[in-house]
């Protein structure tokens, strides 16, 4: 059982604007520089020194060495997960509603959540799924059916083998307060959309772009309408 210190420390390494903001900039997989993740939080390299090191400590982040580059990264998908659902936590509170604009738009419609899709997209995808018994999702977990392997085969998916990682599992969905796929299998298709070019992702951001291919491929294969790229 983890002890209540452990859950302190890790709330508190949290609760911090700059260290949420290095979070969040990770959130789509990238590994990134202290310098990038400075300025993503708006600190000085000092500063931003020391929020590593913390994050770092409550194992929140992982680094990754090239030469004489350090990267940091997530440490695991489940790092994400609580992420995201601390945007979905917070999307709930009653505050007032700030205008906002296309890239805000963008984000709720497509985007990636550490190595998987997320958005009103992926949500969508995840509920015709199960409409047709491809998927059985629950809060504890999920299955792919035999009819869902047959269908992500046409679609070209490699389905994982391996189960050094959660295979399929749902995660709520920050903006659309609703589960998508994740897991090994979401990490799977997330790749196949990208393979077959029905998705792009944006340069310095996790929203990602629906292509014209993609909206023919997503209306053919789960029913799909994107919105319209703003």
């Amino acid at each position: 059982m983890v002890s209540t210190a452990a859950l302190a420390e890790t709330a508190a390494a949290l609760g911090d604007p700059a260290r949420l903001n290095m979070l969040a900039a990770l959130m789509d997989g990238r590994a990134l520089t202290a310098g990038e993740l400075a300025g993503v939080a708006g600190v000085a390299p000092t500063t931003a020194s020391g929020h590593l090191a913390r994050l770092l400590d409550a194992g929140l982040l992982a680094v990754e060495k090239q030469g004489r580059h350090r990267y940091h990264r997530l440490a695991s998908p489940d790092v994400a997960r609580v992420l995201e659902g601390l945007m979905a936590l917070s999307a709930t509170r009653p505050r007032p509603q700030p205008r906002t604009g296309p890239r805000d738009s963008a984000l709720r419609e497509a985007r990636t959540c550490y190595d998987h899709l997320a958005g009103r997209v992926a949500v969508g995808m995840a509920d015709a799924m199960v409409q047709r018994g491809h998927l059985d999702l629950s809060p504890d977990g999920g299955v792919l059916t035999e009819e869902g392997g047959r269908f992500l085969a046409r679609l070209g998916v490699a389905v994982p083998a391996t189960r050094s990682r959660p295979f399929c599992r749902p995660c709520l969905d920050w903006s659309e307060r609703h589960p998508h796929l994740a897991g090994a299998l979401g990490a799977a298709l997330c790749r196949r959309c990208l393979e077959l070019g029905w998705i792009r992702r944006l340069e310095g951001s996790r929203a990602l772009s629906i292509t014209p291919a993609g909206r023919l491929g997503l209306r053919e294969a789960f029913g799909l309408v994107p919105a319209p790229a703003p």
